[in-house]
C-alpha cells in the first residue's frame, strides 16, 4: 500500500519553505564574502544574471520533477526516468549530496548556535578583544565544537520528525520573516554610519573591469550554491505541493526573495566594514571576525551583534530542515517506519558523519584529503562537484528524457504564460545551462587535477 503523502497548507508556506532552503549559507555567510573577494558591484549583477539565466530555469526544471511524480526525490526519478538509466539515479546523487552538505552545514550551525548563545548576556563584545583569536578558540575546542554540532543536528531533527505541516511549514512560517524584519533593522543601523556609502557603492555600483574569466565562473557555482539547486531537497519540497498551483511563480518567488536576501546581506554588512575601515576582502571570517570587530565600535553593538547572529541562525536553520528533509522522506518511503523514528535515526548518522569536519579545526587539523581538511574537503566535493553535477543532470533530464506532455502540463498548471515561455525555458534547460555547468565543473575539478 502506498504511503500517504503530506502537502502543504498554503502556497505561502510552500513559497517560505522552498525560500527558506534556499536562504542560507549561500546567502548570508558566503554571497558577502565571495562578493567581498571578487569585485563587488560587478560580482552582484553577474550573480543575479546567472540565478535568473540558469538558476530559475533549474529552480522550475526541480519543481516540475517533484509535483510531477508526487513522489520524494529518490522515488520521483524512478518513476519518471528510464529504468536502469543513469538518471533513475539522480535522486540518490541529491540525496548522499544533502548528506555530506548537512553534515559539514550543521558544523558551521553550531558554530553560529554558540556565538548566538554568548552574545545573549553580553560574552562577545568586549574590550580588547581579539575577534580572530576569539574564533580560533571556539573552532579550536572539540568538546565545544562537537557539541554545537550535536545542538543543531538536535533542533533540525526536532522540526522534520513533526512533518511537513506541523514541522517544516509550521517554523518557516516564523523564521522567514523574522529574518526579513532583523535584516532591515541591521540594515537600517548600517546605513547610519559615516562612510557608508562607500561600501554601498562598492556592492551596487558595478565595476567591470574587476571581473575576470574566475570571477564569473565563482559567480555561476555561487547562483547554483545559493538557490539550492542541484540536490533535489527541491524535487521533495513541490512532491507536497497541489496542482493548482503555478510553479513558474513560485520559482519566480523564491528566487526573488533569495536575490532580496542576498542584497540585504550586502546593505548590511559593506556599510558596516568600510565605515570602520575593516577588509572587504576577508573571506570566510568575516561574519566571525569582521563583523563582531565592527559592531564592538558602536553603540548599542552587543545588542545588533546578538539580532544579526540569530538572524544568521534562523537562515541556517531553514536551509538545513531542507537537507534532512530529502534525507527523511526518501528513507521513509523504502522503509517501514515512522517518520518521527527515522528524522531521529537520520539525524544521529548526520551527527557522527559530521565529527570529523566538527574536528577539522582542532585534532583533525592535520589529517588531509587531496590537500584538504575533512571540513573544506566535504564542501568542495558538494559545492563544487555534486551541486553542478546534479545540476547538470537534472538539466538533460528535463529537457531530454522527461516526458514533454508532463514537463508542458507542470510548467503551464496554475499560470497563463503562453507556450512561447515555455519554449524559451526548454531551450535554456537544453542548450544553455548544460554548456555553462560543464563549464563551471571542468573549472572546478581543475584544482583537483592541478591542472
Amino acid at each position: 500500500m502506498e504511503k500517504k503523502t503530506e502537502q502543504w497548507s498554503t502556497r505561502l508556506g510552500f513559497i517560505l519553505s522552498s525560500a527558506g532552503a534556499a536562504v542560507g549559507l549561500g546567502a548570508i555567510w558566503k554571497f558577502p564574502y565571495m562578493t567581498g573577494i571578487n569585485g563587488g558591484g560587478a560580482f552582484f549583477f553577474i550573480f543575479i544574471l546567472f540565478t535568473v539565466l540558469i538558476g530559475l530555469p533549474l529552480l522550475i526544471a526541480e519543481f516540475v520533477i517533484g509535483r510531477g511524480a508526487q513522489k520524494e526525490a529518490v522515488s520521483a526519478y524512478q518513476k519518471l526516468a528510464p529504468k536502469k538509466s543513469i538518471f533513475s539515479f539522480i535522486g540518490h546523487w541529491g540525496v548522499i549530496g544533502a548528506f555530506i552538505l548537512m553534515s559539514f552545514y550543521s558544523v558551521v550551525g553550531g558554530w553560529v548556535l554558540i556565538y548566538s548563545l554568548m552574545s545573549v548576556p553580553g560574552m562577545l563584545i568586549t574590550n580588547g578583544t581579539d575577534y580572530a583569536a576569539l574564533f580560533d578558540t571556539i573552532t579550536g575546542n572539540p568538546p565545544l565544537t562537537v557539541a554545537g554540532l550535536a545542538a543543531f543536528v538536535l533542533i533540525n531533527s526536532f522540526v522534520i520528525s513533526n512533518g511537513i505541516q506541523n514541522g517544516i511549514e509550521k517554523y518557516n512560517k516564523v523564521l522567514m520573516p523574522l529574518l526579513f524584519i532583523f535584516f532591515i533593522i541591521i540594515v537600517a543601523r548600517a546605513l547610519t554610519f559615516e562612510g557608508a556609502m562607500e561600501g554601498i557603492r562598492f556592492f551596487l555600483q558595478p565595476d567591470f573591469s574587476q571581473l575576470n574569466g574566475e570571477n564569473i565562473l565563482y559567480a555561476l557555482g555561487q547562483a547554483f550554491f545559493s538557490l539550492a539547486v542541484g540536490i533535489s531537497v527541491m524535487v521533495t519540497y513541490s512532491s507536497y505541493l497541489a496542482k493548482d498551483v503555478s510553479l513558474t511563480k513560485s520559482a519566480v518567488s523564491v528566487s526573488v526573495m533569495n536575490i532580496m536576501v542576498s542584497l540585504l546581506a550586502g546593505l548590511a554588512i559593506f556599510p558596516i566594514v568600510f565605515a570602520f575601515g575593516l577588509e572587504p576582502a576577508e573571506g570566510p571570517g568575516l561574519l566571525f571576525i569582521v563583523l563582531p570587530e565592527a559592531f564592538s565600535q558602536m553603540p548599542f553593538g552587543e545588542l545588533f551583534l546578538s539580532l544579526f547572529l540569530f538572524l544568521f541562525l534562523f537562515a541556517i536553520l531553514t536551509s538545513s530542515f531542507s537537507m534532512l528533509e530529502i534525507i527523511t522522506s526518501s528513507v521513509n518511503e523504502k522503509v517501514k517506519a515512522s517518520r518521527n523514528t527515522i528524522a531521529w535515526v537520520a539525524g544521529l548518522a548526520v551527527f557522527i558523519f559530521g565529527i570529523p569536519a566538527a574536528l577539522s579545526s582542532n585534532v583533525l587539523a592535520d589529517f588531509h584529503i587531496f590537500g584538504k581538511t575533512a571540513f573544506d574537503a566535504s564542501d568542495f566535493l558538494v559545492s563544487n562537484i555534486m551541486l553542478p553535477g546534479g545540476c547538470l543532470l537534472i538539466a538533460l533530464f528535463v529537457g531530454f528524457k522527461m516526458n514533454r506532455t508532463l514537463v508542458e502540463q507542470e510548467f503551464h498548471a496554475g499560470n497563463q504564460f503562453g507556450n512561447g515561455m515555455f519554449l524559451v525555458w526548454y531551450q535554456i534547460l537544453r542548450w544553455l545551462a548544460p554548456v555553462m555547468i560543464i563549464i563551471v565543473f571542468l573549472y572546478s575539478i581543475r584544482d583537483i587535477l592541478k591542472i
